[in-house]
């Protein structure tokens, strides 16, 4: 739900190996041990249709340089020397979105208490929660908003195979109004702490685009509203106007970017939505005018309804303070009824999670929550996989489809009948590598 405290709100730093708990997962593949992409085919009991829903029997996925060559049904011919990889029983699908995630951000210090750490712990931990993102089964993410340009750095070590992790689309520093919930509102005046990209005129907005896509933003993110883990905010508040919104908006899609806006509040939501702004992040007191806007205009919502079981749960141990306590408190079921309506109205959804509000890798836990909340499982799965694509205006992952790249997870059994089975994953492969899972290859 929230943007950040002070202390980025990180997980405690776990051993680099103690991801591959299961004895059948991989250990996570470290600076220079990234392997090339193999020529190879995948079969597999079943293979989900995430367009149709469909379950296809026996499939057969050739894979090569990394992307999808062809999809056809076992015994089709395959070249003699291809490796092949074997997965019976199990149920394939495409490797998971996640469109709301913040890599460098830890519940653990909730607060104040993060300032205990150097500015480059947070920097750190990011590519432990990648890694731990990409082994949960999500091979893209969406990071809408960190410090110190960390998800651009990390997603350049990535790309260059010198860690793993799955692609993500950067957005570096959210931003907002002075005093907003993207500006740093924990200090007093006398520490001078504030976001270096605060934007309270239009033509700032602007320019904040240009600044934040000059070095490695790939969605701007904005904050229309409060927020409930920033200090000093409302969630209801609006924050920017509707002048601002659009000026970002329209800078951004001239650039060619997609825009997020973190709006809780009814009336910023509407503005957003008028604004031109592509997603709507939390949309927790959305009313039946932004419904009707959202479903008119064709903006998507990403609504993040799991993560206050965590927040409730633990939030207080962590750090968090009493008053950012009660926003989540009071903001929490409101969300959640109106992510129901929403969904009843026919709204495009995406999968968010604000993983970083709770721990990195348990990001499928949000799926039986949509189910609870008026979804189907397979709906639940589709705004993880095409819709997010789509969201992202992307033909290459969400689907397992020719061209697209190899990422692939398998399951057992249907999660289109038990959505809770995405929540362990045995097998996952990126770009056509296996980076976790043991498999009957030959």
């Amino acid at each position: 739900m929230p943007h950040r405290s002070p202390g980025f709100l990180t997980i405690a730093l776990l051993p680099l190996f103690a991801f591959a708990s299961a004895a059948s997962a991989k250990a996570p593949l470290l600076i220079d041990e990234a392997p090339s992409s193999d020529d190879a085919v995948v079969t597999a009991d079943r293979l989900l249709d995430v367009r149709s829903g469909r379950m296809i029997d026996h499939p057969q996925v050739l894979v090569r340089d990394g992307r999808i060559v062809e999809v056809a049904r076992a015994g089709a011919p395959v070249p003699a020397d291809v490796k092949r990889i074997d997965l019976p029983g199990m149920t394939l699908m495409p490797g998971l979105i996640d469109m709301h995630v913040h890599l460098d951000a830890d519940p653990t210090y909730g607060g104040y208490t993060g300032l205990q750490f150097n500015d480059r712990f947070w920097s750190m931990l990011s590519v432990v929660h990648a890694q731990r993102t990409l082994l949960a089964g999500f091979t893209t993410v969406r990071n809408v908003g960190s410090e110190a340009w960390n998800d651009v750095g990390l997603r350049q070590a990535i790309e260059e195979g010198k860690l793993t992790g799955p692609r993500i689309v950067t957005a570096a520093f959210a931003f907002g109004a002075t005093g907003g919930h993207c500006d740093s509102t924990f200090f007093p005046p006398s520490m001078e702490e504030r976001s270096p990209y605060n934007a309270d005129t239009p033509e700032q907005g602007r320019q904040r685009v240009r600044e934040l896509r000059k070095y490695g933003a790939q969605v701007i993110k904005i904050c229309a509203t409060g927020g409930v883990f920033s200090r000093n905010t409302e969630p209801g508040q609006q924050q920017m106007s509707f002048e601002e919104m659009k000026a970002v908006a329209d800078e951004a899609h001239q650039w060619g970017l997609k825009v997020a806006a973190h709006a809780h509040g009814a009336a910023g939501i509407k503005d957003a939505i008028r604004a031109g702004v592509d997603t709507i992040e939390h949309a927790s007191l959305i009313d039946e005018e932004g419904i009707r806007l959202a479903k008119q205009r064709g903006a998507w919502l990403s609504m993040d309804i799991y993560n206050t079981d965590y927040t409730q749960a633990e939030g207080r141990k962590n750090g968090e303070l009493e008053d950012n306590m009660r926003k989540d408190r009071e903001i929490g079921d409101i969300q959640r009824e109106n992510f129901r309506r929403a969904n009843q109205a026919g709204v495009k959804m995406v999968f968010g999670t604000d993983a970083g509000i709770y721990p990195h890798g348990d990001n499928a836990r949000q799926f039986p929550v949509m189910v609870r909340y008026g979804m189907s499982p397979l709906q639940a799965i589709q705004a993880a996989t095409v819709n997010a694509s789509q969201a992202l205006g992307r033909d290459d992952v969400g689907v397992v489809e020719a061209k697209r790249y190899a990422d692939l997870i398998a399951v057992p059994g249907d999660p289109t009948q038990d959505v809770t089975l995405l929540q362990d994953v045995p097998f996952v492969m990126k770009g056509g590598v296996v980076v976790k899972g043991d498999v009957a290859g030959r």
